[in-house]
This record gives C-alpha cells, structure tokens and sequence, in this order.
C-alpha cells in the first residue's frame, strides 16, 4: 500500500481498517510504515508505503475488485502511470499461486525490482519465497540498494 497525496499516514490508516473491519479477512498484520522516494516518475512528493499481510476467502480477482473500489471510496485519482496517488492498493503475492491475466499478475511482476516493496514486506515475512523466483523475500532484497526508503519516524496512529 502507499500514498503521498494529502495526509497519506491517515489514508493508509483509514485503509487498513477498512481491510480490518469491512472485508473478510483474517489475522492481519502491518508492517511498519516507510518513507519512500517516488518510483518512475520521480517529479513528486515521497511516498508512505507498508505492507500488510492477510488472510482471506476472497478469490484474487474479487479481491482486486475489492481493493480498486476501496481505492475509489478513499478518493483516488487516476492521473497517469507512476503519478502522485491518494492511495495504491496492490497485490503483491496470493499464497503460493501464479495469476496471468489481463487484469492481475501475481505475484507483482515488478516486485522483486522495488526496495520500497521489499523493505516493508521484510518487516513481516522475510522467509516467504516468490512462487516463480524461488528466492526469499529477505534474499530478494539482499541484491537491491535501500537508498530512498527510510522508516517513517512520524506519528502512526493505526497501528
């Protein structure tokens, strides 16, 4: 998850719990939040991004649909590619399952290449290994440089 429009520590607190309270999930865990450089399009303000691992009976499509209509309901903006968001809601990894289809891969298929996704991901599961990679979390991280992703040393209120 991430955010750096607005008051991006309070949106990504109103979205962890609506994936607490509102969706049928599980034993939801966060990892700590961090400051992050843009990625891409590098010509805006840092990002607050953290992971949060979960468990739920929705299938990986509908829990896409889920997300993206969470993202709508926080007030997302669909700008361009890379652009400045009010909030991004991803799914990284779905147990041990590869997705191909025109509108989810999983796992992320640039995960691997983002310490801003791995460095919080660590946080909360280091040994869980990407079903096509066959690498650790925490191995997958060991090959990238962490410059631009610090942890947030502000107020995190949901967690």
């Amino acid at each position: 998850m991430g955010s750096n429009v607005g008051d991006r520590v309070g949106i990504c607190c109103a979205a962890i719990e609506r994936l607490r309270c509102h969706l049928d999930v599980a034993d939801v865990r966060v990892s700590p939040f961090f400051e992050t450089e843009p990625y891409g399009v590098t010509d805006q303000p840092p990002f607050i991004n953290l992971t949060v691992e979960m468990a739920t009976t929705q299938s990986p499509h509908t829990l896409l649909k889920t997300l993206k209509n969470m993202e709508n309901d926080l007030g997302r903006v669909y700008r361009y590619r890379w652009g400045p968001r009010e909030i991004d809601l991803d799914i990284l990894l779905y147990d041990d399952r590869v997705i191909s289809s025109d509108t989810l891969k999983v796992p992320h298929p640039e995960m691997h290449k983002r310490a801003f996704v791995l460095v919080p991901a660590c946080e909360i599961c280091p040994e869980w290994e990407h079903p096509v990679l066959k690498k650790t979390l925490s191995q997958l991280l060991s090959g990238l440089s962490r410059e631009g992703v610090s942890r947030y040393e502000g107020t995190v209120p949901c967690v």
